[in-house]
């Protein structure tokens, strides 16, 4: 990981930091995707075929919830495309942000899911639903097998990415409702008690929404510019200010690029000008080893501006 500084010669030179491109990112997981995409397509089809066959309702409404999952998937893995695309003129950050977009579209589109699931759990409660057949069962069963395998997939990237973290939760929620009717099918199936399967489904609910949450929470922060979480401004302040001759530092900005990178812009009081480029090249390679920053702008500044709050203003 390096960083390029291209100097300027006026009193108040800034350098900037260049990161890798998104490129490499997309090109790992393009194939997870491409493998996502078509599994999941097989399993709409397979749920719609035997919706069809064995009159299931539930089959029917299960293949176009998959279906709805399958463009979250698309979405996902065109935002990871456009995010490796070069900057223009007119995009200099290039597309990269379109993966933020991605991940806050994918919690939204969650959310509904959960509050359907939830909506007609309730609803269950008051009208039992008749006991799910075998059929079902088996599809069911398929599908904890296809999500699964897709939910796997991710779950490397997830941690890292928030925009593959969308597509994973997206997974593990499938994985999960299908377990769900795999195991109130069964239970219903041997007790004969129908209120079993809104209470799984609501307990599924549940658990997709704490994940969800927290997906839905950094996407938003990050659509806004908020620091991303994991990155605290107070550390990457105090760091900086411990820097070779710097006095002082303020108006410092972090914000997102994309799900995977990280931009920042500060004022540096540094009233010596002297070994300014050693400084530089300490700071890119600080901010990006410690804190994950490799789009950095720096700004110095020989005097104190007055500035009131010194770390945020």
């Amino acid at each position: 990981m390096h960083s390029h500084n291209h100097g300027h010669s006026h009193d108040h030179g800034h350098s900037h930091g260049l990161g890798h491109s998104h490129a490499d990112h997309f090109t790992s997981y393009n194939k997870a995707f491409a493998i996502a995409v078509l599994l999941n397509i097989t399993f709409v089809v397979i749920e719609a075929v035997y919706g069809v066959l064995s009159n299931s309702l539930a089959l029917l409404a299960d293949a176009g919830h998959n279906l709805s999952d399958v463009l979250g998937l698309l979405m996902a893995w065109v935002a990871s495309w456009l995010a490796s695309r070069k900057a223009t003129d007119r995009n200099t950050y290039g597309l990269k942000k379109s993966t933020i977009l991605a991940a806050l579209f994918n919690a939204l589109f969650l959310m509904v899911a959960i509050g359907g699931i939830a909506w007609e759990a309730i609803r269950r409660f008051a009208e039992p639903a008749p006991v799910a057949g075998t059929t079902v069962i088996v599809v069911a069963g398929i599908g904890v097998l296809i999500n699964g395998l897709t939910m796997v997939l991710f779950m490397k990237g997830q941690e890292g990415d928030l925009n593959i973290r969308g597509a994973f939760l997206h997974m593990a929620a499938d994985t999960a409702v299908s377990v769900g009717v795999v195991i109130a099918g069964l239970l219903i199936m041997g007790t004969g008690l129908n209120w079993i399967d809104p209470v799984v489904s609501l307990a599924i609910a549940a658990v997709i929404f704490i994940g969800t949450w927290q997906l839905l929470k950094d996407s938003v922060n990050l659509a806004v510019d908020a620091v991303p979480r994991g990155i605290d401004p107070d550390a990457v302040s105090t760091a900086l200010n411990e820097l070779p001759g710097v006095d002082s530092v303020h108006h410092l900005h972090i914000w997102a690029l994309s799900t995977t990178e990280n931009a920042l812009t500060v004022h540096l009081v540094k009233p010596d000008p002297a070994k300014d480029d050693e400084v530089i090249e300490q700071a890119n390679h600080l901010l990006a080893h410690d804190f994950n920053i490799r789009h950095t702008t720096i700004q110095w500044e020989r005097a104190p501006s007055g500035c009131p709050n010194a770390a945020h203003c």
